[in-house]
């Protein structure tokens, strides 16, 4: 197809035509919640049956999208959008706590809000993987965002004496791995531990990252 149909403008039901188009594509993104982050799949999900569960029609999906991978894509993103969300409010709540402290109430939020539904571990870390290079490209992008959210923290610690001044961006890219790797697996059931112990691991590896050798740094 080679674009999206036009959807119908001018109020219907005492809402304008942005306020349908907001809910229907609200509709489909929960729907493709439901069957992308559950059975069947991503792949196995079609265009009708995702209509169908949204309670729309295959004529209102492509009004607001062109492809499955579109939802896909969009989908990846507000789960993403709603995990930084709660990390930036967990930064902003923590701002005067010592790092320990910190640190744990920052990957507690963040790990409450991507386990609170495991659908959106399984959207986040299985279902956009291979799906496409455009995807893959979003996939690291997002990724990145994230890397650069955790090496901004950790410069904040360095300015407080709390952490040796290096660079930390190799160190952090791969306690993101770490933490995107425990988190799934801890989700999948493969990992006997409550999410508290995971977080409470995930903070050790980032302290000892950031511990300098030798004495104590001296307190700025």
């Amino acid at each position: 197809m080679a674009g999206r149909l036009r959807a119908p403008s001018g109020r219907y039901g005492g809402k304008s035509a942005e306020e349908r188009q907001a809910e229907r594509r609200r509709r489909f993104l929960d729907a493709a919640l439901r069957l992308f982050g559950g059975d069947p799949g991503y792949r196995g999900t079609t265009v009708a049956a995702l209509s169908e569960a949204a309670g729309l029609s295959t004529r209102q999906f492509y009004e607001e999208f062109r492809t499955l991978e579109d939802v896909l894509a969009a989908l990846h993103l507000e789960v993403n959008a709603w995990a930084e969300e709660a990390v930036l409010s967990a930064v902003a709540e923590a701002e005067n706590l010592p790092l320990a402290e910190r640190a744990t109430v920052i990957f507690r939020a963040y790990a409450a809000n991507v386990t609170a539904d495991p659908r959106r571990i399984r959207i986040t870390f299985v279902e956009i993987i291979g799906v496409s290079a455009r995807l893959e490209e979003q996939r690291l992008a997002r990724r990145a965002r994230w890397i650069d959210l955790v090496c901004a923290e950790v410069a904040a610690a360095v300015v407080r004496g709390e952490a040796a001044p290096r660079d930390y961006r190799l160190a952090v890219t791969a306690f993101i791995g770490s933490v995107n790797g425990l988190l799934h697996d801890w989700s999948a059931g493969w990992v006997d531990a409550t999410l508290d112990e995971v977080v409470d691991e995930l903070v050790k590896i980032l302290l000892g990252i950031l511990k300098p050798s030798g004495p104590p740094l001296a307190q700025v």
